[in-house]
């Protein structure tokens, strides 16, 4: 009877911790606010380009990275507000270049090529941003 009744209360006590830790706010950072979150996702995709590939911290940077990219496109894929926006829709092809360079080749690095081809695009984002486009 009694070790009954502590699984019921240990079921009920999981059930409480799970739905509260999905009500709390996303761990990648991202807020609910498209501006911000696209300049949150920005910034972690700058400093997965910026370091160096032998950096220490570059896997942390680069797990953080994909964990706002599919915050960000779970969380906006599906509003069709934005997918008219010019930011939008650069923001969309540099995420998709990026996740499939790290879905062929997860231990390369990045060619030159596709990091001038995103620093270029995240500039494009930058300005459409401003320009509310």
């Amino acid at each position: 009877m009694l070790k009954r009744l502590w699984s019921q209360l240990f079921a009920l006590v999981l059930v409480v911790v799970v739905g509260l830790a999905g009500c709390s706010a996303s761990s990648g950072g991202l807020v609910g606010n498209y501006r911000q979150d696209v300049m949150t996702v920005l910034n972690s995709m700058k400093t997965v380009l910026e370091l160096p590939d032998d950096s220490p911290d570059k896997a942390a940077a680069q797990a953080l990275a994909r964990v706002n990219i599919n915050d960000f496109a779970s969380r906006y894929r599906q509003d069709p507000a934005l997918t008219k926006l010019s930011s939008f829709t650069s923001m969309r092809t540099a995420l998709n270049s990026l996740a499939a360079h790290y879905a062929a080749y997860p231990n390369r690095p990045l060619p030159e090529k596709l990091r001038t081809s995103l620093t270029q695009k995240f500039k494009q984002i930058e300005l459409a941003l401003q320009r509310n486009a």
